[in-house]
């Protein structure tokens, strides 16, 4: 049995889309998604782990991470999935095409975080360290704000405030992520690319507005020479947040891959 919390939308049966969240994220973030645009279409959003409502227990690393993917693709279905991945969740869904390329029938990448500059995830992380939590729910929303929520309707990021801020013990509030996990996710991103095999269809949404740019040309020059015509590259004008400022073009991409 699958070690994740699990959110469902849609249909019990029909082919699975296995939908994958960035860091400090979790699986209902693809609600408004699923509900609203792809009502019709079997979504699994596991709540990866030390994220959520699932395990925090390391090992903290890509391999455990696919682990956990392959026992819960594995109970879902008999088929192999189409992946839909935010960010962090891009460098899990490559990891477990590489790995297990039996159980991926597609994959769409939004705004993928792979092999990024060592040097920026160690600021990164420092950053976390010296700040992991806040005085209350507005410097909160603020600072979603502020970091790739600028352009996302409000009512999404009062649903995300709702679920996914909770009381830390010190009397401030804190994400609903285990900081040591997350520490340990974001030296991940400076790993290699793990590359699919060859006749996988694969679809990039980079996010114009990211500065740093996430998607780096290293991971799209890596992707280009393996696959070939079976990659698309798409450019958006927004933020980080790509299903959730524009869910119409991302559910088109969905359906299209289906």
């Amino acid at each position: 049995m699958s070690t994740l919390h699990v959110h469902r939308f849609g249909p019990a049966t029909g082919p699975v889309l296995l939908a994958l969240h960035g860091l400090t994220g979790h699986g209902k973030r693809w609600e408004a998604l699923a509900t609203g645009s792809l009502p019709d279409i079997r979504v699994i959003a596991p709540d990866l782990r030390g994220h959520g409502r699932s395990t925090a227990l390391p090992p903290w690393d890509l391999e455990t991470i696919v682990t956990d993917l392959v026992a819960l693709i594995t109970v879902e279905t008999d088929a192999p999935v189409l992946v839909v991945a935010h960010s962090f969740g891009g460098a899990c869904a490559l990891r477990l095409a590489g790995l297990h390329p039996e159980l991926v029938r597609g994959l769409i990448l939004l705004d993928p975080a792979v092999a990024l500059d060592p040097a920026w995830l160690h600021e990164i992380a420092e950053a976390t360290l010296d700040s992991p939590d806040y005085t209350d729910t507005d410097e909160a929303r603020m600072d979603k704000l502020a970091t790739g929520w600028g352009a996302v309707a409000p009512e999404l990021l009062r649903t995300e405030l709702d679920e996914h801020l909770v009381p830390a013990a010190n009397g401030r509030m804190r994400w609903r992520v285990d900081t040591a996990a997350l520490i340990a996710y974001w030296g991940q991103l400076a790993r290699t690319v793990v590359l699919p095999e060859p006749g996988l269809p694969t679809v990039v949404v980079r996010a114009t507005k990211v500065d740093p740019p996430f998607v780096t040309p290293v991971l799209l020059t890596a992707l280009a020479d393996r696959l070939g015509d079976d990659l698309t590259v798409h450019e958006w004008d927004c933020e980080h947040m790509v299903a959730q400022i524009l869910p119409d073009e991302t559910a088109a991409l969905i359906r299209a891959a289906l």
